[in-house]
């Protein structure tokens, strides 16, 4: 489905900081994969999202969805089928508009407005409807400003937003580490039911070891661009906390990945 294929990326190119991060790195997404994606820090996880997204562009190799290249696609172009939810529960909402005012711009994505903006009245109940899935009460505060929800609130209507048009690809950017543990226990909860109720092709970059084995068909680990393990059904059901920070460890600190052993 989506296809990441021979893909460098060099950062601060002809300076003396100059850094290839990406040498032809290659990842194949298939269509209703859930994958999470550990790794150190610094590792590429978020650049991996960041070009999918179009927030960054690559330097050489290619990106295809469904067959379609998209590799020089602008970012606004694959908004209309990328969605993504950020760390901080600010960015995916306007906070001066109400929740209601919220939804029918996701509602609307896509497509043109005029100067004025209207909300369709008839899809009142339809918004209502999904936002009780949430099960936070916010079908009750319609009018409510979204700058007046906690952070939890906001980001679970970030996520509902970002799925109310079924997107090709969702991609999570550690949507839950600005959370509490509670609130992030249910965002988590709420994100498992919306990507297995629509079927979602889902990429969730985490530090969350227990979300990252808990959730999920596929986890992916990163460690200095490379992919140093690749585990999917029940290979993956068969890792556990400790083999995980086991292989993170001695992938860090061996630094030699042409002779990792990847867990069984």
């Amino acid at each position: 489905m989506l296809n990441i294929k021979e893909v460098d990326k060099i950062f601060n190119a002809g300076t003396v900081n100059e850094t290839k991060l990406f040498d032809k790195f290659n990842l194949l997404i298939n269509k209703g994969d859930f994958i999470t994606i550990v790794g150190s820090n610094g590792a590429g996880k978020s650049t991996v999202l960041n070009m999918i997204a179009g927030t960054l562009p690559i330097d050489n190799g290619g990106i295809f969805l469904n067959g379609n290249e998209i590799t020089n696609m602008k970012e606004h172009k694959r908004a209309k089928f990328i969605a993504r939810v950020f760390q901080d529960p600010t960015k995916g909402t306007s906070p001066s508009m109400t929740i209601i005012e919220n939804m029918a711009l996701a509602d609307n994505k896509g497509k043109n407005f005029g100067f004025a903006f209207g909300i369709d009245k008839k899809r009142t109940s339809f918004f209502k409807e999904q936002l009780s899935i949430l099960n936070l009460g916010l079908e009750d505060k319609l009018d409510t400003k979204v700058g007046l929800l906690s952070g939890g609130q906001r980001q679970a209507l970030s996520l509902l937003m970002a799925t109310l048009k079924k997107p090709e690809i969702l991609l999570l950017d550690e949507h839950t580490a600005a959370l509490d543990p509670k609130t992030s226990e249910n965002i988590m909860f709420i994100t498992d039911k919306i990507v297995k109720e629509k079927n979602i092709t889902t990429l969730m970059i985490t530090h969350n070891i227990n979300h990252a084995i808990d959730y999920g068909n596929r986890i992916i680990m990163m460690h200095n661009g490379k992919q140093v393990l690749d585990k999917t059904g029940l290979a993956k059901q068969a890792l556990t906390k400790e083999k995980l920070i086991e292989h993170f460890t001695t992938v860090t600190f061996n630094g030699n990945l042409d002779d990792r052993v990847i867990l069984a």
